[in-house]
C-alpha cells in the first residue's frame, strides 16, 4: 500500500483499523460483500457468474465466479474436461489471493494490501481494448455499484506440443505439431498508488496458472531511501526511491473428483556423484504430508495434491503439482519464510496474514495455521515473494513486474488430452 494524495498514514492506518472493526462485528469477510456474490461454494451458478470455455483440442473449463470485499475475484468448483472424458474432472473447490504483503526497507511502513487497503472495493473499469477477443463482465462491488471490471477472453501461448517422429512406418517421419490457447481469467484492483493485475489461465493440457502483476506508480512519498535502502531514479542523487517487497499469497482448495479429501505429497530427489568412470544416479523419496506443514523449496524438491476419490485410465491417482514461480524469500516475518503450507481446513482461515474472520485470540497468519493438526482436507498456501529495487524503467507508468505459480496436472489423464488421433496407441509404447 502507498498512502494516496492528501491521506496521512494515521488516516489510512485508522480506516483500515475501522474495517477490520466492521468484519469482526459482522462476523465474516463474506459479509461486506453483496448477496449475489458472497456465497464462498454456491451449489450452483447462475450464467452471470459461470464461466466456461472449449479450447484448442477440445478441452473444455468450466468455473463459477463470485467477488470479495478483500481478495477481490474468487473461482470456485473449477472444472476440467478435455477430450476423451466423459464427464468434467473437478479441480479446485475454490482458488483466490489470499495476501500481498508489502514491508518497506527502512522498517517504517509495512502494509497488507488485501487486507489492510481498499484493494477489493477499487476494482478498476477495464477498456474494450484490454480484453481483446473477450467479454467484460460486470461486478458487483459494495459501496460501489457495478464494475465492467472482469475480463474473460483467450490468449495464444505458442506450441502445445511439437514431435518430428522419425520412427514413423513410411521412414520418411511425421511432424505433430499445434499451437495452444489458454482462458485468460483476470482483474485489475487499485492498492493506492500501485496497480495489481490478478490473472488465471486454464491450459488445454491442464495446466493452471495464476500471476499478479504489478503496475501503476511508485509511490511519490517514499523519495527518500538510504543508500542502502533505495536506489535514486532522479537526475544524480535525487529520489532514492525506498526499496520494498511484495510477497503474494494464494489460497486453494483442491476438490479433485469433487473431494476435498486429498492427500499432500513431497517429493525428495538426491543425485550420488559417480564414483570412478561411472554416471551420477538419482532416487526420489516420497513423503506423505499426514500433518499440516510449512514447505520450504530446496533443488529437486516438490509437492503435490492427490485425489482420493478418483483414478485415470491407467489405474493412477489424478493429482496436481505445485509449480512454484520464481520467488526471492523474505525473512522478516515468520509468515513469509516458507514457500508453501498445508493447513487443516477452518472457513475463517481465509488470508496469510493480518487474517480477520476468525474469533478473537485466534491466529491471524498462515504460519500459526498451522500447529500440527491431521490433515484430512488440506488448504494450500503458495508464497511467491519479490524484492522491487526501482530503476529509472519504473517512471511512468511502471512496467508490470510478475510473480505467480503453476499447478501441473499429473495422472489426471492416462496421456496427453492433445495426443492426435494416429498417436492414440501409443500408451505406454513410444514408438508404435
Amino acid at each position: 500500500m502507498q498512502v494516496p494524495y492528501g491521506t496521512t498514514l494515521r488516516h489510512a492506518r485508522n480506516r483500515a483499523a475501522a474495517l477490520l472493526s466492521a468484519i469482526a462485528l459482522l462476523g465474516s469477510p463474506a459479509a461486506l460483500a453483496s448477496p449475489a456474490s458472497a456465497a464462498a461454494a454456491p451449489a450452483d451458478c447462475s450464467s452471470a457468474y459461470k464461466i466456461e470455455q472449449t479450447l484448442d483440442g477440445g478441452t473444455t473449463w468450466r468455473m463459477c465466479w463470485h467477488y470479495n470485499t478483500f481478495s477481490g475475484l474468487v473461482l470456485d468448483k473449477v472444472g476440467y474436461q478435455p477430450k476423451g472424458e466423459a464427464k468434467p474432472i473437478r479441480v479446485l473447490a475454490g482458488a483466490r489471493l489470499a495476501q500481498v504483503h508489502v514491508p518497506y526497507d527502512d522498517g517504517e511502513a509495512e502494509y497488507d494490501d488485501v487486507t489492510g487497503t481498499d484493494f477489493g472495493q477499487q476494482l478498476q473499469k477495464l477498456r474494450p481494448d484490454e480484453c481483446p477477443g473477450g467479454t467484460i463482465k460486470s461486478v458487483k462491488v459494495p459501496d460501489r455499484g457495478t464494475v465492467a471490471g472482469l475480463c474473460v477472453t483467450t490468449r495464444a501461448r505458442g506450441h502445445a506440443y511439437r514431435l518430428n517422429n522419425d520412427a514413423s512406418t513410411d521412414g520418411n517421419g511425421h511432424l505433430y505439431t499445434a499451437q495452444g490457447k489458454d482462458l485468460l481469467v483476470y482483474t485489475v484492483n487499485k492498492a493506492s498508488w500501485y496497480e495489481y493485475i490478478t490473472e488465471w489461465r486454464f491450459a488445454s493440457d491442464g495446466t493452471i496458472s495464476s500471476n499478479v502483476g504489478a503496475t501503476g506508480s511508485l509511490s511519490p512519498y517514499d523519495f527518500d531511501g538510504g543508500d542502502t535502502r533505495g536506489w535514486p531514479i532522479g537526475k544524480g542523487s535525487q529520489a532514492k526511491a525506498e526499496s520494498h517487497a511484495h510477497n503474494v499469497f494464494w489460497r486453494l482448495d483442491f476438490a479433485l473428483d469433487g473431494s476435498t479429501r486429498t492427500k499432500a505429497e513431497q517429493y525428495d530427489s538426491k543425485v550420488t556423484a559417480p564414483s570412478g568412470r561411472g554416471s551420477p544416479t538419482t532416487s526420489t523419496r516420497r513423503t506423505p504430508i499426514t500433518k499440516e506443514l510449512s514447505g520450504d523449496r530446496t533443488d529437486m524438491r516438490w509437492w503435490r495434491v492427490v485425489s482420493t476419490a478418483g483414478k485415470n485410465k491407467d489405474g493412477h491417482p489424478r493429482s496436481y503439482e505445485i509449480v512454484p514461480g520464481a520467488s526471492q524469500k523474505h525473512p522478516g516475518r515468520p509468515y513469509t519464510r516458507h514457500d508453501v503450507f498445508f493447513t487443516q481446513y477452518k472457513a475463517c482461515e481465509q488470508y496469510a496474514s493480518d487474517n480477520p474472520g476468525c474469533p478473537n485470540g485466534s491466529p491471524t497468519s498462515v504460519d500459526r495455521f498451522v500447529n500440527g493438526e491431521t490433515l484430512t482436507h488440506p488448504i494450500t498456501w503458495v508464497n511467491i515473494g519479490f524484492h522491487h529495487i526501482a530503476r529509472d524503467e519504473d517512471q511512468q507508468p511502471m512496467p508490470v513486474h510478475w510473480q505467480g505459480f503453476s499447478l501441473a496436472s499429473r495422472d489426471v489423464t492416462a496421456m496427453n488430452p492433445l495426443t492426435p488421433r494416429d498417436l492414440a496407441g501409443a500408451n505406454g509404447h513410444p514408438h508404435p
